[in-house]
């Protein structure tokens, strides 16, 4: 999909506390097997500020229950995929500190102008980075909650729901689920260029005990460890 010069709103959801410091709206997509979810996360920062992941535009009364959380002043552009509305949000938050992935920063960068590929958010309870094995193409979000960690992530995995009919056998076909978490195999494909590192970093994040995943695409990963591991060993 072309990337939004001005604020266009598409179909969305409510925003959803999820802790204190930390929410998450879904948005729908028009693909070519139907509607497609897409995630935007945000974090509320010390100093009443807020970095937005993977930005949604959204209707006015959602806007106003945003800003009223704190100040935009962080925008992640996780991958190249995901600019579709980067450029509408630094236009409405010009003061905005946008950060992208090191390996598509001239891709986003042809769509909104880049500020920083080192990513300091002034929290410690927040953590930007590269996703190993990826050409520092992707980036994940790990964030501290008072209930425990949250790891955002882009692309690399997906939790569709299930889907019947035409669109959810082209969908399994191309290795996207649907139904459960999976690396779709064109995904990958076209984003990790050394797999071990990717498993390496999958073991790593399983590791940490976390409270949960969220996706770009599809729902909340509710029992990390072992899905991690699985998709590690798969």
């Amino acid at each position: 999909m072309k990337p939004h010069k001005t604020w266009k709103v598409l179909p969305h959801g409510e925003i959803e506390k999820l802790a204190e410091n930390l929410y998450t709206v879904v948005g729908k997509l028009r693909m070519p097997f139907g509607e497609t979810p897409r995630r935007m996360t945000m974090v509320r920062l010390t100093g009443g500020r807020l970095a937005i992941y993977s930005a949604i535009a959204l209707d006015a009364r959602r806007m106003a229950q945003l800003e009223a959380l704190g100040r935009p002043a962080f925008l992640i552009v996780p991958s190249s995929l995901h600019r579709l509305d980067a450029h509408p949000w630094r236009d409405r938050y010009p003061d905005l500190t946008v950060y992208a992935p090191e390996g598509a920063c001239v891709k986003i960068s042809e769509v909104v102008a880049v500020d920083d590929t080192q990513f300091d958010l002034g929290d410690p309870s927040v953590r930007v980075e590269h996703v190993p094995g990826t050409k520092r193409r992707e980036l994940s979000m790990l964030v501290d909650t008072p209930t425990g960690k949250t790891l955002v992530v882009n692309d690399l995995i997906f939790n569709l729901p299930e889907m019947k009919g035409i669109a959810g056998l082209g969908l399994r076909v191309l290795g996207f689920g649907p139904g459960h978490p999976t690396m779709p195999r064109a995904v990958v494909r076209k984003l990790v260029d050394d797999s071990e590192q990717v498993n390496a970093q999958l073991r790593a994040w399983a590791s940490m005990d976390l409270e949960r995943v969220l996706v770009s695409h599809g729902a909340p990963i509710e029992h990390p460890r072992e899905t991690l591991l699985q998709l590690a060993a798969t």
